[in-house]
């Protein structure tokens, strides 16, 4: 059997995690797989074929850490999967600015290296909007993230303020469709289209992520998701060999994308009976095509 690792959390006790399902399809194809803790520094990359990374789920906390860990795995005979440059590139949500200048519309964004609690109310002018998220440009299951209103307390003023004195973040109107609607996230493997979940939050919530009480529903994207979601994949500097697209429907009716999740998405293969076995084929036809070249 060849070895692959999954990178991932040595707790996960506190989250839905789906990679489990890979399991028995990838045996099949002679693959035997080994979650490995991101921080365990013991580990010998050396002794698999390929690392996926998959449920490191607290990278963000440490994320010059986490860099590190993927450079050693990067620099040892194991393939890393996605690639060092690609989550180079998308771990920072400042990504978004490239996607917007190849075409795919993004939610309106301002970008700011820190924050002082007097910047706050200049945002919803120019955002034009009542509401608001506030987010840094590293993050992950919605740590970190405030949703808004324009009468913002001063306490809530200085908490935003000591988080982001010298953190960069991002500032976006918050859209409304997400309580309404939902979030579509579509899946690729080996940049081949998967499948497509709706995720919509609680009564009372913006975040979408089971661990918050998100909710989750398999659908058919209709056509014009797809395309756009389709033409962001394009954009990539490269083909990953999975990756996520995450878009909301904007007040006209219209896509925008949210995230674009290369690192550590979870691909939900609870929500599609047949998504394991599609992955592990591409899995294994794109490290069949990467031994050969």
């Amino acid at each position: 059997m060849k070895q692959c690792a999954f990178l991932t959390m040595a707790n996960m006790e506190a989250f839905e995690c789906y990679d489990h399902l890979l399991y028995e399809p990838l045996a099949n194809l002679g693959w035997n797989v080994t979650p490995v803790p991101w921080r365990d520094s013991s580990v010998n990359w050396d002794d698999f074929e390929v690392v996926i990374i998959r449920s490191p789920w607290d990278y963000q906390q440490d994320p010059n850490l986490f860099m590190n860990v993927l450079k050693k795995i990067d620099a040892s005979s194991a393939l890393l999967e996605n690639s060092l440059d690609i989550i180079q590139w998308n771990i920072n949500k400042t990504y978004l600015r490239d996607i917007q200048k190849a075409g795919i519309p993004i939610v309106p964004t301002l970008w700011l290296e820190n924050l002082t609690s007097d910047d706050i109310p200049a945002f919803f002018d120019k955002l034009e909007h009542s509401e608001i998220i506030i987010k840094p440009v590293i993050s992950a299951n919605a740590d970190d993230t405030f949703w808004l209103s324009s009468e913002v307390d001063s306490t809530l003023k200085q908490k935003l303020q000591s988080i982001f004195t010298d953190r960069p973040l991002m500032v976006q109107p918050f859209i409304q469709n997400v309580i309404t609607e939902g979030e579509f996230s579509l899946f690729y493997f080996g940049g081949t289209y998967s499948h497509t979940i709706l995720k919509t939050p609680k009564q009372g919530d913006f975040r979408v992520q089971e661990e918050h009480g998100g909710r989750l529903m398999s659908i058919e994207p209709e056509p014009e998701l797809l395309s756009i979601s389709n033409k962001t994949m394009e954009a990539l500097p490269e083909t990953p060999l999975y990756a996520r697209v995450d878009f909301v429907r904007n007040e006209e009716g219209h896509f925008n994308l949210m995230e674009l999740e290369l690192i550590e998405p979870s691909l939900y293969f609870n929500m599609d009976s047949d998504s394991p076995k599609r992955f592990a084929t591409q899995f294994n036809q794109w490290m069949n095509n990467k031994e050969s070249s």
